[in-house]
């Protein structure tokens, strides 16, 4: 069976980033597992687990983009949270091997997609409707905000170009789906990235990647400038 051309084109940069993350995960200590991420109060070992989990829940939506039978991509907010819990304790090598097999379970299911099912759309938890071919590329926004978190030194610096502005990309365009997308235009200095929110709102300029940290919440936007005068507004809620 012939790949999708969008498989061909999210699985090289999605396998790159588990490997970078993997590298990470395997360098830290027991202490560092333990220790706080830049998600309080989640622990890295609780980033790492939600890294795997968050691969089998689009498991579960491409099974649905395949077989049109309704899968929630998590049974409940609560659940997913006890299923975060529960694997956040382990030891190092238990939640490298976690994140590595569920990545082969995604990968597996990606490449499983049928022609058609590629074109059907399911609904993520946050209620959006992708179809298989917008989807598969949020498993590498998941890895790169999720690699920072784990605040071992990865920063939006160290995000492929091409990664951050789908990423970028990807975060613009759900906003704009949304009711009440904040009038905003963005403006990378380095790559000539320009997107606009809506209309008529003033432009925050700056690297690309510190637009990235600034767009997800994981940096203040202390780098960036807005045409208003000052700092930038508070970011919209990306997720």
């Amino acid at each position: 069976m012939r790949a999708h051309p969008q498989e061909r084109k999210a699985l090289d940069p999605i396998a790159a980033s588990t490997e970078r993350f993997v590298d990470t995960a395997k360098g830290l200590s027991p202490a560092d597992v333990a220790g706080e991420s830049l998600v309080p109060p989640w622990t890295r070992g609780h980033v790492i687990t939600h890294v795997a989990r968050a691969a089998d829940s689009l498991c579960r939506l491409l099974s649905w983009a395949e077989t049109g039978v309704e899968t929630p991509q998590y049974a409940g907010m609560d659940a997913r949270a006890e299923e975060i819990e529960a694997g956040a304790k382990r030891p190092v090598d238990e939640l490298v091997a976690d994140v590595a097999e569920s990545a082969a379970r995604f990968e597996a299911a990606v490449r499983a997609l049928s022609s058609a099912a590629w074109h059907n759309e399911v609904r993520m938890r946050t209620g959006e409707l992708r179809t298989p071919a917008s989807l598969v590329p949020t498993r590498l926004r998941e890895l790169e905000i999720h690699h920072m978190d784990l605040a071992r030194g990865y920063s939006c610096a160290d995000v492929p170009q091409e990664a951050a502005r789908w990423i970028i990309e990807d975060l613009v365009e759900a906003q704009r789906r949304r009711t009440g997308a904040p009038a905003l235009r963005i403006e990378a200095t380095d790559t000539g990235l320009s997107l606009e929110l809506a209309a008529g709102g003033p432009t925050v300029a700056g690297t690309q990647a510190d637009l990235l940290g600034w767009l997800t919440g994981r940096t203040s936007g202390a780098l960036l400038r807005s045409s208003a005068g000052g700092p930038p507004p508070p970011a919209p809620y990306w997720i």
